[in-house]
């Protein structure tokens, strides 16, 4: 009766969850839906229990959230469930579609003020899942080269001096060449979607009856009649800054509130690098070599556990096993660095 009680538990936690985004949804009519689906949630655990009453089982009493869920649960009071996306539907917790497409049937905006509102913050849930992984480079990185550093120098006179300047320029160097590179990345994006969007400007001006038209016949593929879609086209051009807006959403596919700032990402992925990185060498700036050592490779451990479990927030699975997984991958390149600097350090010496 084992998947019995798993089942109950499972709706429990949606409907637990749904109710969370129902209440950061107050006073749009995505609240009722949330609602709904949570009531929906507390119906088919209770066809769970009573197919553990049949077995002859008790169901629990109350239901509690378990860690992972009410870390779920604070991060979509503070960040919000569209931010949370991809954690929330790896919960199966339904309904973030909302977030991403057009209800079914393409439901069209009633006012011009409306339009493209449904694209909006898309891509902001990427952020908790690039500060996980941008830690988890950082300790993985650092780690191994610290840990291969103290293979190859310790005994030595100077040993901690060299793990902890290794570990610096590991961190630094590390840092800045994800910072160099994010920058690059986002601002090269960033220049392509602003140059788009000045010919699509550029068109506006030159040519609004053309880009009425082009708009009409999207506005008419998505659902409204001929008639509708041209009197809603040439209230929408009027407005040049919102004609512009919604042009590089339908025509485009771009959000123009939405790109990325560059320096913003440089600074975001130098941060959870560093963090990521200083904590394997953290130990050798308060201790010397031979007792750091053992504690660093101690926080190497449950950090590498610890980003392997949160990982698991994207995927669904089970947190223990993503925890042991990131653990066995991280502690076999550290251990692999280590053999071979105290290999060479062996042979050099």
């Amino acid at each position: 009766m084992q998947h019995e009680l798993e089942s109950f538990l499972e709706e429990k936690r949606s409907a637990y969850l749904y109710r969370l985004v129902s209440d950061a949804e107050a006073g749009t009519p995505r609240q009722l839906l949330f609602l709904e689906l949570a009531r929906a949630a507390d119906e088919q655990a209770e066809l769970w229990a009573a197919e553990m009453r049949k077995a002859g089982l008790t169901p629990p009493a109350a239901y509690t959230p378990d860690l992972r869920t009410r870390l779920v649960g604070w991060l979509t009071k503070k960040l919000g469930p569209r931010r949370l996306r991809p954690v929330l539907a790896a919960m199966k917790v339904r309904g973030m579609s909302l977030y991403t497409k057009a209800p079914v049937g393409h439901a069209m905006p009633t006012d011009v003020s409306q339009v493209g509102r449904r694209h909006r913050s898309v891509g902001a849930g990427n952020n908790l899942r690039a500060a996980v992984f941008g830690v988890n480079d950082g300790l993985v990185s650092n780690a191994s080269l610290i840990l291969g550093m103290a293979g190859a120098t310790l005994g030595s006179p100077a040993d901690n001096g060299v793990v902890v300047l290794s570990g610096i320029a590991g961190l630094l160097a590390g840092a800045f060449s994800m910072a160099a590179g994010e920058y690059v990345s986002v601002r090269s994006q960033r220049e392509m979607y602003e140059y788009q969007i000045g010919l699509e400007r550029a068109e506006l001006e030159q040519y609004p009856e053309e880009e009425a038209a082009e708009l009409a016949l999207i506005f008419e593929h998505k659902g409204m009649s001929r008639e509708e879609a041209k009197a809603f086209s040439a209230r929408l051009i009027a407005d040049p800054d919102r004609a512009l807006d919604t042009l590089a959403r339908e025509e485009l596919g771009l959000d123009p509130d939405d790109l990325a700032s560059p320096w913003g990402a440089a600074v975001f992925s130098f941060l959870s690098f560093a963090a990521g990185a200083a904590l394997p060498l953290l130990p050798f700036l308060l201790l010397e070599a031979a007792r750091a050592l053992p504690l660093a490779v101690g926080l190497t451990g449950l950090a590498l556990f610890g980003v392997g479990a949160l990982l698991t927030l994207f995927t669904g699975r089970n947190a223990w096993l993503g925890g042991l997984r990131m653990l066995a991958i991280g502690g076999a390149a550290a251990a692999a660095t280590y053999l071979i600097g105290r290999a060479l350090g062996v042979t050099l010496a």
